[in-house]
């Protein structure tokens, strides 16, 4: 059985079965990216609930394993040259793809044009979304100039306008369900909790509504996208 005493984090996040993936998270839309690569390629893991409470994400034993204080992060015991701690989402669904030989492309330009989207994802949707989502359901909204949530609301148009325009003619992002779809798709449905789908002309969209509900019918999407669960 693996060791990985030498991870601090497992002194309060205790490892049930440290022979397999350990996966710190959240249910958000970069948390269940993890959750969801996981149950898709069938690699077995064990889930850990990690808050958004400082007292959770900015503890010592957190940052011992993500210096950055975010969530996902996970610890593989039986990475390429033994036992590996990976954070940042985007990383982390890289890693599994190469580490299942799953989801991540055949060929190298097929994992090329995975990456490409990917990384729309990480640069684009997240961080455009995320601060759309600050400046109309949170603190942002109390905000009295409008300018700032006009921002994103016509960046957040803008990006559904490319991932709206590659899906034309084709069920997923790249042709091939992917880890890229695993990265969008989440985003895209953070619109909802967001409450903004209308003012981003989301009904309008001619191919992301289905292509969102297509990605939800999955079986492995369904069961990974409240894990680890949320506190009750």
């Amino acid at each position: 059985m693996a060791d990985l005493s030498s991870f601090p984090i497992t002194a309060r996040w205790p490892a049930e079965n440290p022979s397999v993936i350990q996966l710190y998270s959240f249910p958000t839309p970069n948390g269940v990216k993890v959750s969801i690569a996981l149950e898709e390629m069938e690699l077995p893991y064990e889930p850990h609930l990690v808050t958004l409470a400082d007292a959770d994400v900015k503890s010592d034993a957190f940052l011992s394993l993500n210096p950055n204080n975010k969530i996902p992060a996970i610890i593989d015991p039986t990475g390429p040259d033994g036992p590996i701690a990976l954070w940042e989402s985007g990383a982390i669904l890289l890693y599994l793809a190469e580490k299942s030989g799953k989801f991540g492309g055949a060929s190298a330009s097929e994992k090329a044009q995975i990456t490409k989207w990917l990384m729309f994802q990480m640069g684009g949707l997240g961080p455009m979304f995320g601060q759309l989502g600050f400046f109309s359901k949170f603190a942002g909204a109390e905000i009295d100039d409008p300018r700032p949530r006009q921002r994103y609301v016509d960046e957040a148009k803008r990006l559904l306008a490319v991932v709206d325009g590659q899906l034309d003619g084709q069920d997923w992002i790249t042709g091939a369900y992917s880890i890229a779809d695993m990265a969008i798709a989440p985003w895209l449905n953070a619109l909802d909790f967001y409450e903004v789908k209308d003012v981003v002309g989301y009904h309008d969209l001619k191919n992301v509504p289905d292509y969102v509900a297509r990605f939800f019918d999955r079986p492995a999407v369904a069961k990974a996208r409240n894990i680890p669960a949320r506190p009750t």
